[in-house]
């Protein structure tokens, strides 16, 4: 696969960040999906710390509804979506955006997670948990986040070309 088709088909790994599977190109060829999953995070874990922190605000804020739920990248809303967060009560809507607002004035990011197996009470409880974290550790586990998130949609996007 050439360079160019590389980035284009992995580009949607790394949320609204292609210049993750750009600097992965030049491993190609990969010995298995771990190793490019591997290649693909080191890159991240080598970028500069802005450009990290560009990457964790690329995503968007769990639970956006309305107008902010139209810009979505599709992966991101099937992901909160299969979480049940379109489906929030009033009650689990109203603390989820009191939480994503006091976590975004305290770390100046929005809060990244790996939604895959949860549902809106376990990410409220993440979310209470997580918020307690110093700026260090909260910047490492959104990368963490981050990688797991690749790694689902990795998985899932060669799911979907094998079903071709």
């Amino acid at each position: 696969m050439p360079a160019s088709e590389f980035v284009v088909t992995l580009g949607g790994i790394f949320e609204h960040s292609p210049w993750v599977p750009e600097r992965a190109a030049d491993s190609r060829p990969f010995a298995s999906r771990r190793h490019l999953l591997d290649t693909l995070r080191a890159e991240v874990q080598k970028a500069e710390p802005g450009q990290q922190l560009a990457l964790i605000r690329m995503h968007p804020q769990l639970g956006s509804r309305g107008r902010t739920r139209a810009t979505l990248t599709e992966a991101s809303a099937r992901e909160q979506q299969r979480a049940g967060l379109d489906a929030c009560t009033d009650e689990e809507y109203a603390q989820l955006m009191e939480l994503n607002a006091a976590y975004v004035h305290k770390f100046n990011f929005p809060f990244i997670l790996a939604v895959r197996g949860h549902d809106p009470a376990s990410i409220l409880a993440t979310m209470i948990r997580r918020i307690a974290h110093d700026e260090p550790i909260e910047r490492r586990t959104a990368l963490d986040q981050i990688g797991l998130i690749a790694e689902y949609r990795l998985a899932d996007l060669i799911a979907a070309q094998g079903a071709e």
